[in-house]
């Protein structure tokens, strides 16, 4: 009896507190949203599973010697996985548009408004006694704004490591409602004559302009700002192995192999950070809030930013819904200004116009995110 006793003391079951079973919940739910619904399956399989294995009673696998936990010091306390998918997506990413039409430069700039709103919004709550955010919090928060779930998790490991799992989760949660949350912005913004505006065929950019493009921002960018160096170096990195066209076999590694390997070992440590300990409470419930506050800045800043730019200079219009794909959701939310221009006019394709701002966004991610730890973690 005593051995049936001590059995019992000992299983998951008898271990189990409410706040645990709620999380495993939680974790079900991402990998629901991501096997049946296709939300970011990438990223949200390996969280949402980590977030399981945190919250087994006893089990110790997101502390101490966990396996959790090493991938959680090894990848994330380091910046290191990160910053190695930030050299995937710059293998992945073509800079054509943007070289082929540089005034998109501004449409990702203006987008990133939504990072900097954000920070002071979740100061504010702070000073008016609702939140308990410090500036270090609040930046890390607003970083979501920029819908960059790279960027969002290395700032988040320098300057909020306690929050990572609550910002983990809104920026990739809200990347992979890109197609939900998006649209009603946009069309509120704009009119149907504007939505039906069809842009100019872009001109052709020489392979040479790609090679020296990334290497003139890095050294532009990080001689101003050292600390986007990290995340612009390798993702400019990635980029000049994919144009430079001597190394294929490096690029096709980074782009395939390489990437999928580390966004499996970041989505366990991520999910790691989804302990009921950590993760329910009101901290949580604010930082989901003001994330969904960021990204929707974020995406009303870009549109705006078009049709100010279309008002100053009527020549070549842009069409504003490519404004929204400022944010850095590569590439779903070019998809988006697509689809909603085809909606309007059934001609008017804009893939192609909403990849400048696409790109232009993720670089101004890296940016904001530099401007934060030099600022605040400074």
């Amino acid at each position: 009896m005593d051995q049936l006793l001590h059995l019992w003391q000992n299983t998951g079951l008898n271990q189990m507190t409410p706040g645990q079973g709620f999380m495993i919940m939680i974790g079900m739910l991402l990998l629901y949203l991501a096997i049946n619904k296709n939300f970011e399956p990438l990223l949200l399989v390996p969280i949402g599973f980590g977030g399981v294995l945190a919250n087994i009673p006893g089990a110790g696998l997101a502390e101490g010697d966990g396996i959790l936990h090493i991938f959680y010091a090894v990848g994330i306390e380091s910046g290191a996985f990160p910053l190695i998918i930030f050299m995937g997506v710059g293998a992945l990413t073509d800079f054509g548009p943007l070289l082929a039409n540089p005034r998109t430069l501004f449409l990702g700039a203006a987008a990133q408004f939504g990072i900097f709103a954000t920070l002071m919004g979740a100061v504010a709550l702070s000073t008016f006694g609702i939140f308990d955010f410090s500036l270090a919090d609040a930046a890390a928060i607003g970083i979501i704004g920029g819908a960059d779930g790279p960027t969002s998790i290395y700032v988040a490991s320098k300057l909020a490591p306690d929050l990572l799992g609550a910002i983990a989760v809104a920026s990739y949660s809200y990347m992979a409602l890109v197609p939900l949350i998006q649209p009603p912005i946009m069309r509120a913004l704009t009119t149907e004559k504007e939505r039906q505006i069809k842009m100019v065929q872009q001109r052709h950019v020489s392979h040479r302009e790609k090679i020296i493009f990334p290497l003139v921002l890095l050294l532009l960018v990080a001689f101003l700002l050292p600390d986007a160096a990290p995340l612009l170096g390798m993702f400019c990195f990635g980029n000049l192995m994919k144009e430079c066209a001597v190394v294929d076999r490096l690029s096709n590694t980074t782009q395939n192999s390489l990437i999928n390997t580390v966004t499996i070992f970041l989505g366990l440590a991520v999910g790691s950070k989804l302990s009921a300990d950590k993760f329910l409470d009101l901290t949580t419930l604010g930082i989901l809030v003001l994330g969904m506050a960021a990204f929707s800045i974020g995406t009303a800043s870009g549109v705006i930013m078009a049709k100010v730019m279309n008002k100053i200079s009527s020549k070549s219009p842009l069409n504003p819904l490519i404004g929204s794909a400022g944010v850095s959701a590569v590439p779903m939310a070019a998809r988006v200004s697509n689809k909603l221009g085809l909606e309007s006019d059934p001609h008017n394709f804009l893939l192609m116009h909403a990849m400048g701002p696409n790109v232009a966004g993720v670089i101004g991610s890296a940016v904001a995110a530099g401007i934060m730890i030099n600022y605040v973690a400074g």
